[in-house]
């Protein structure tokens, strides 16, 4: 399935010129057979905008959903992004994915908050594990500090997510974890990850772009530079089934040697 990267920090505090950002990259990515379209954390809203966040979010199935989908139906590939979720009083850092005929499949709530700023804004989730079927392939949602903890990507494994979705907003001086860290979750877990980034200052915050896609066999697919951009790589079935064939991590695993980790 050839997936797309959408590199982007759109208009910070401005959901409808996000949305046509978002339209806009659908087009791009349809038009060269891509299945999923990624867009960054919070890329409906823009991450760094203080009060904003509660002032912007909205329900799962709120109103930028609905266009989402029909973004999503009229370009026929499924879209995933990040948002501020609305739930009563409550708001988290979201992700949601939207398959190609506009169903929305699944809604992720951030498990793991970054800093100051985000424990003043979110609620943290409580599902460690969401997942939805796309083309054929067990996609599973993730955002951005939540990739950086070997358990919950592990636990993805155990699931059987063939792709895990990290819509993120890594700054500066974390590009570590997209150049490293990202490729060796893949590789040890037998997975593909497409961890996609914001880009440029926002605030106080210097986000680095370097978006990517690993494979299970912990090469870089795809990987952006520091700009906008829409990159795009292939998640091949076949290339995983043998990755995992392979390297049988999850067979060897001996988790009664494991208990202390809880």
């Amino acid at each position: 399935m050839r997936t797309a990267l959408l590199q982007s920090s759109g208009r910070p505090g401005s959901v409808a010129e996000n949305l046509k950002v978002l339209d806009e990259a659908a087009g791009r990515a349809a038009a060269v057979g891509t299945g999923l379209l990624v867009a960054p954390e919070m890329f409906l809203t823009g991450y760094a905008i203080g009060d904003g966040i509660g002032r912007l979010a909205e329900p799962a199935d709120g109103d930028s959903a609905d266009t989402v989908a029909e973004i999503a139906s009229r370009h026929g590939l499924a879209v995933a992004y990040g948002y501020p979720e609305r739930d009563g009083e409550t708001v988290f850092n979201s992700a949601q994915l939207i398959s190609s005929d506009g169903t929305r499949l699944a809604n992720y709530r951030k498990t793991h908050l970054f800093g100051c700023f985000e424990r003043d804004h979110f609620t943290p989730g409580e599902k460690p594990v969401v997942q939805a079927e796309v083309n054929g392939l067990t996609v599973g949602l993730m955002i951005c500090y939540d990739v950086e903890f070997p358990e919950n990507v592990r636990a993805h494994a155990l699931a059987g997510t063939d792709l895990l979705v990290v819509p993120t907003a890594q700054m500066h001086p974390f590009q570590f974890v997209a150049e490293s860290l990202v490729p060796v979750r893949a590789f040890e877990n037998q997975m593909y990850v497409a961890y996609v980034n914001r880009v440029g200052h926002e605030g106080e915050f210097e986000f680095v772009g370097l978006s990517t896609l690993a494979g299970p066999d912990g090469i870089a697919r795809a990987r952006a530079g520091r700009c906008e951009q829409l990159v795009l790589a292939d998640v091949d079935p076949a290339h995983l089934a043998a990755s995992r064939e392979a390297n049988p991590y999850l067979k060897d695993r001996r988790p009664g040697l494991y208990g202390s980790l809880a």
